[in-house]
């Protein structure tokens, strides 16, 4: 899909509006402080069940097409279409389905907006979007709109006012749009939920969460991202843009819209240095970077506060030197957890001051990683295991693990520290997606096997 020209102003001009006009000079809100619900929650609303989930994927990209096997090894899916703008990646698309023995699927992306006439085919059941991310929102929205369930790739929408938009499509549609987050699938995300849930951590505290991933020769490269997309996003949004890798599993731990809710945000960043050095050593001075200007902070720093006292604090990296981490770190009134690498030091097995070792929980792991685990693909097996509870939810007519609301939850702090950051570090109140029903307990990632 194409770049479209999209200012900073407009990326976060929906922040204000979307907050509420109570909101605007204080970092606490009310319920009044949100818009008016226009449809039934979805809380607690399970999929209608079928025995094959037939499948429509949007973007056949980097990420688009490595997720493409990783579906088609998931029993019960039909990939029936796929589209993208790249005729040559629409091929290789039914080149793979056809290899694993099913019907060629149909092809779309004769123009920017043919996404629209896959989305009205009768043979999709679950549409999954991987553009561009402002693509995202008029993607999940037609969706929706269209009959169709969609799972999105992160964030799910870069304003508050997307995110309410797609909240109130969801309620008025009754079609679940879930943000396809892998990393609340990792073994050791799910081992230390489990671990969380038993009480090992006793009253958690605080926790943290990353994204820190030197993108730096991806971003520059002239194939990887079409259009090298990503990168422009550093010349028009100073924020964090990529919470939910780190954000969404915390969340998790802490039964964020499950008995709590996070209240307020409050963000800073460094200067924006590493892409123009990196450009400065690595690209010819003709090539048209050079006439880019960053302004997305090298470093991203936000500590996020929840009604019930706890502290998370997000880290956002990708244009310095520095070794892949999502911290991934939770603590309690009993003890910690840290990875990369993982460690922990629970009371009373962990004294002294030392590390014990985290293969000491290993009969915490989820149900998914000893039973169906890790699986093919990528990412140490989280990719495939996410489709496949995504899948499995969907067959056997369940409750998703990850619903509307905590899907907006996750992609706001893109919004919201942007706004932070324009505002000197203010502290910028969170939206209650579910307005109200946070504080009622429900299943989530720590599902039963059914």
């Amino acid at each position: 899909m194409e770049q479209h020209g999209v200012s900073r102003r407009s990326m976060l001009g929906g922040t204000a509006a979307g907050l509420g006009l109570a909101a605007l000079g204080t970092a606490e809100a009310t319920a009044d402080s949100w818009p008016k619900p226009q449809g039934r929650s979805m809380i607690g609303v399970p999929f209608e069940p079928r025995q094959t989930v037939r499948i429509g994927i949007i973007g056949l990209g980097n990420r688009g097409a490595g997720m493409l096997p990783l579906f088609l090894a998931v029993p019960g899916v039909k990939i029936t279409a796929v589209c993208d703008t790249r005729p040559e990646t629409v091929e290789s698309a039914v080149k793979v389905v056809r290899a694993a023995g099913q019907p060629d699927p149909a092809r779309y992306g004769k123009s920017d907006r043919d996404y629209e006439n896959l989305l009205r085919r009768d043979d999709v059941d679950f549409v999954y979007v991987a553009t561009p991310w402002e693509w995202h929102v008029p993607m999940a929205i037609s969706s929706m709109r269209n009959g169709k369930h969609v799972g999105v790739e992160c964030p799910l929408a870069v304003t508050i006012s997307e995110l309410w938009e797609l909240v109130d499509t969801s309620e008025r549609t009754r079609m679940h749009c879930i943000q396809l987050e892998n990393c609340c699938y990792g073994q050791n995300e799910l081992r230390v939920l489990r671990m969380a849930n038993a009480g090992l951590f006793g009253e958690l505290l605080h926790g943290a969460g990353a994204y820190i991933h030197d993108l730096r020769d991806l971003l520059f490269s002239d194939t990887y991202y079409a259009n090298e997309w990503r990168r422009a996003w550093h010349t028009k949004l100073n924020a964090d843009h990529y919470p939910t890798h780190g954000l969404g599993p915390i969340a998790a731990y802490m039964g964020i819209n499950r008995g709590d809710r996070m209240v307020r945000i409050t963000s800073m960043a460094t200067a924006a240095l590493g892409l123009a050095d990196y450009r400065k050593s690595h690209e010819d001075p003709a090539d048209p970077s050079w006439r880019e200007r960053y302004v997305k902070g090298d470093t991203t720093m936000s500590m996020i506060q929840t009604e019930k006292g706890r502290l998370i604090r997000l880290q956002h990296n990708v244009s310095n030197p520095y070794p892949y981490s999502r911290l991934n770190q939770l603590a309690g009134t009993k003890g910690v957890f840290e990875d990369y690498p993982a460690r922990v030091y629970l009371e009373p097995k962990s004294s002294g001051h030392k590390w014990g070792s985290f293969n000491d929980y290993k009969s915490y792991d989820h149900w998914l990683w000893k039973d169906i685990g890790p699986g093919p693909g990528g990412h140490g097996g989280m990719d495939y295991l996410m489709l496949y509870r995504t899948i499995q939810t969907i067959r056997l007519g369940l409750v998703p693990d990850v619903d509307v609301y905590d899907s907006a939850a996750w992609s706001a702090p893109v919004a919201l520290s942007g706004e932070s950051l324009k505002r000197n570090g203010m502290p910028m109140p969170f939206p209650d997606f579910t307005r109200g029903r946070w504080r009622e307990p429900r299943p989530g990632l720590d599902s039963p096997k059914p």
